[in-house]
């Protein structure tokens, strides 16, 4: 699926730029450029990338400071610049764009739903949002934000792609390491979900293509993705545990968003050398993941790509049901009445969660 990648705010521009470089390291060819938005001078200065200072009428560059009404305010001040900043970058050659947030900043939660929303009314190609939800230990402003932002960027987005921040990080790491470890995790997991169909080894029997990722989220929503591999035999009769083994991996310890049970439509693609894929435990995998999830459309598909590992990436649409979305959730809204008791609260920071502009998604 060739894309375009927008990161918003500091977290947003890296794992957008992250993408791009494992795009490019393994020659797929699917990010066909980035552009990198901010409020922040300081964050944009490293970045190898296009980048647009938004804002700066309002905080000379300074950033927003988590404070996400302004950064929605300065991105509905500023929208029109990003939106020239995508000429001669969003060309007809692009399947899809990709606004990248992580949702607990201030100019990520705030901006990204609003420039979702500008580039859908612009453009006519699907318009994804690539989240990221702050981790347990960054505090509750940042919880407040991912919750204000969730529903109003999965809203506005044709569907938004969730990352927790916490679960690919491993006990006692920093938090720099963290998030460095986030990003390599979602560049690898949402760079191959990207490069399926685009650059491939070898002919597989069943290729997957970009239709079939926009066909899982067609239904809109929260989405996650999942991925694991394993070492693979030779002879493909070998091989006909380890694609299901793989598969249940990537579901159940592998994937964006943990614990999730429920979706409403999944695709499952099997990478690896084409004569080393088990048609019949391809199958298996698909049953299982049916089964698994209490979900009639699961699609499947091949990529090819020279490798001695079989691997599968499980892309979930449709995953409001996750127990680990209605936790975050219910963490989000304790900080918010915590902050309203400690009057640290802006004006009605309840209301977010009482007017469910969703209907019944959340």
């Amino acid at each position: 699926m060739k894309s375009l990648l927008i990161g918003v705010g500091q977290a947003g521009g890296k794992v957008a730029t992250a993408l791009a470089e494992f795009d490019e390291r393994f020659g797929f060819g699917a990010v066909l450029d980035v552009v990198a938005v901010n409020t922040a001078t300081a964050d944009l200065r490293p970045l190898d990338c296009h980048t647009v200072l938004v804002g700066s009428h309002r905080v000379s560059g300074n950033g927003v400071g988590a404070d996400n009404e302004l950064g929605a305010e300065v991105m509905r001040a500023d929208a029109g610049e990003v939106l020239d900043a995508l000429d001669g970058r969003l060309t007809s050659r692009a399947e899809a764009v990709f606004v990248v947030a992580g949702l607990g900043g201030g100019t990520g939660s705030g901006g990204a739903p609003v420039l979702a929303r500008e580039l859908s009314r612009v453009y006519d190609v699907p318009v994804y949002g690539l989240g990221v939800l702050p981790g347990s230990d960054e505090g509750a402003l940042y919880r407040v934000n991912a919750g204000r932002s969730l529903k109003t960027f999965a809203r506005e987005a044709d569907a938004l792609l969730l990352v927790d921040n916490d679960a690919w990080r491993t006990s006692g790491e920093s938090v720099a390491d963290g998030f460095e470890s986030v990003n390599d995790a979602v560049a690898r997991r949402v760079g191959l979900l990207l490069a399926a169909g685009e650059a491939t080894d070898g002919v597989g029997e069943s290729v997957v293509d970009a239709s079939e990722v926009v066909n899982t989220l067609r239904e809109g929503g929260l989405a996650a993705v999942g991925y694991a591999s394993a070492p693979a035999s030779e002879d493909a009769a070998d091989n006909e545990t380890v694609v299901p083994s793989v598969t249940r991996e990537a579901l159940l310890t592998g994937g964006s968003l943990p614990e999730v049970r429920a979706a409403d439509a999944a695709l499952l693609v099997v990478a690896g050398r084409p004569e080393r894929i088990p048609r019949r435990g391809a199958e298996r995998a698909r049953r299982w993941l049916s089964d698994e999830l209490d979900c009639m459309r699961v699609r499947g598909g091949d990529f090819p790509l020279d490798s001695d590992r079989l691997a599968a990436l499980v892309l979930l649409g449709g995953v409001e049901r996750s127990e680990r979305v209605d936790a975050f959730l219910e963490r989000a809204r304790a900080a918010t009445s915590e902050a309203v008791d400690a009057g640290d609260a802006r004006e009605d920071p309840v209301s977010s969660f009482e007017v469910d502009e969703l209907d019944g998604l959340l």
